[in-house]
This record gives C-alpha cells, structure tokens and sequence, in this order.
C-alpha cells in the first residue's frame, strides 16, 4: 500500500525536476542558443562590440537571421575588424538589427507567403528581401538552416552576412 508520505515525496521530486527542466529552457534564448551552437563566435562578439546582447536576451519575439563564422571570414579583408572598433559602433549596429525581424517568422510562415518575393521589414528600418524562387534566399544570402528555436523567438542560418540597402543622397537639382 503506498502511504500519503510518499506520494508527497513522489511529488516534491517531479516538481523539483520540471522546475529544472524549465529553469534551463529558458536560458536558452537567442544569445545562448547561439552561443552553444558554437558556428556564431564572430556574430557573438559582433554583437556585445554592438551592445546587443541586453536586447536579443530581451522579451521578443525576433527573428534572427543569423551568418556563420564562415559567412564572417567571406568578408573583404580587414571588415570585420574595422567593424568593431569603437568608432564604428553606429554602423555594426546598423548591419547587425538588419538580419534581426520584429516577431517569429518560422520557416513555416515564410513560405507560406503567396508571393515568391517580398520584403519583410527589419529591426533597422529597412526590409530585408526575401525570394521563394531557388531555396529561400533573404538579401542575397541562403537560408542553409532553419527554425533554430530559442524562447524569445527563432533563428534561420544563413552563408552571407547581410548589408542593409545604401541611402541614396538626395538629388539636388542645377
């Protein structure tokens, strides 16, 4: 016969074990999940030279459209490294919240869109162009891995790393 003590004791331990349980699913959120995935170094530290970390720990949901340390070394010479000096905080910055969307955008969602090209609105301001046609493509860059979940959103692999689109200077008229 099982006694009421131990049915408590049974429960005290289950507890015990999905609080565990919960207490390390949640530290996984973007910055984490990237960090473990061991392919993001450069994207890391790209991203506490930017002071961005605080932001992608944050609530969310985003969407991170996240290059590897390959797509970092494809580069021109010296980029990256003149990115992260100090004085280029603005810029890194500006690159970085480009391959980042407001919301969960899964695979799923992506490409169930009707239109085989379309633009999604970054967290920089500009969007991102997305392209159904060969694959799934975003700004010229090939998605090679999706629906990397984290618990404050998503992260989609990508072989580029992603510039926004260049302002163009106003005309001035002679």
């Amino acid at each position: 016969m099982i006694s009421f003590k131990s049915v408590l004791a049974g429960i005290a331990i289950a507890g015990s074990i999905l609080v565990g349980t919960a207490s390390a699913r949640a530290a996984d959120d973007i910055v984490d999940t990237a960090v473990k995935a061991g392919s993001f170094k450069t994207l890391v530290a790209a991203v506490k030279a930017a002071g961005l970390v605080d932001t992608l720990k944050g609530k969310g949901p985003f969407t991170v459209f996240a290059p590897t340390d390959e797509a970092f070394a494809k580069l021109p010479k010296g980029t990256l490294e003149s990115l992260l000096k100090p004085e280029n905080k603005a810029k890194l910055t500006a690159i970085l919240t480009y391959h980042v969307l407001p919301g969960k955008y899964d695979a799923k969602r992506i490409t169930s869109a009707r239109a085989k090209r379309f633009g999604i609105k970054s967290v920089q301001g500009s969007s991102i162009a997305v392209d159904l046609r060969k694959g799934v493509r975003v700004s010229g860059a090939n998605v090679v891995k999706t629906d990397v979940l984290a618990t404050n959103g998503v992260i989609h692999v990508i072989d580029k790393v992603i510039q926004p689109p260049r302002k163009r200077a106003p005309r001035r008229h002679h």
